[in-house]
């Protein structure tokens, strides 16, 4: 499986701008390969079997060429997502074990929890409708 030409580069190391390097990073993934990304958002793919009607997960040896390439997308995520880290975020996600995990923890880490976005889009919207010009003021100074 041919990952990488010489064209391809990886966007830029995460800095600063989290949602600048998320976006591009989901581009530059699904561009390789969109079974990276469903890696990335669903967790990596694991193959079983049913015996007896107990799910049984398929040993390396028994998994077919198209099986090995769907659970190297995990691998090949994480590859992707930590050559773009700076020291601080990568041991921030070192000790995860699938890709997901690490995206997750970027995301929480620079998004906060839906419940935080929640808070910070109602302070925004309340902050917002409370703006207003005070009695005597005019646009100009406003724009002071």
């Amino acid at each position: 499986m041919k990952i990488f030409e010489s064209s391809i580069h990886p966007p830029l190391e995460l800095g600063l701008n989290y949602q600048f390097w998320k976006v591009r990073m989901k581009i530059f993934i699904e561009s390789i390969d969109r079974g990276i990304w469903n890696a990335i958002v669903n967790g990596p793919y694991i193959p079983i079997f049913v015996v007896n009607g107990v799910s049984i997960v398929k040993s390396y040896d028994e998994l077919s060429e198209a099986e090995n390439k769907k659970v190297q997308y995990d691998c090949v995520a994480k590859d992707i997502i930590t050559s773009t880290l700076n020291l601080d975020e990568f041991f921030r996600v070192s000790r995860c074990n699938l890709a997901k995990e690490m995206w997750d923890i970027l995301e929480v880490t620079h998004e906060g929890t839906n419940d935080v976005k929640r808070a910070k889009k109602h302070a925004l919207i309340q902050e917002y409708q409370l703006f207003r010009m005070q009695q005597g003021e005019n646009i100009a100074d406003l724009q002071k």
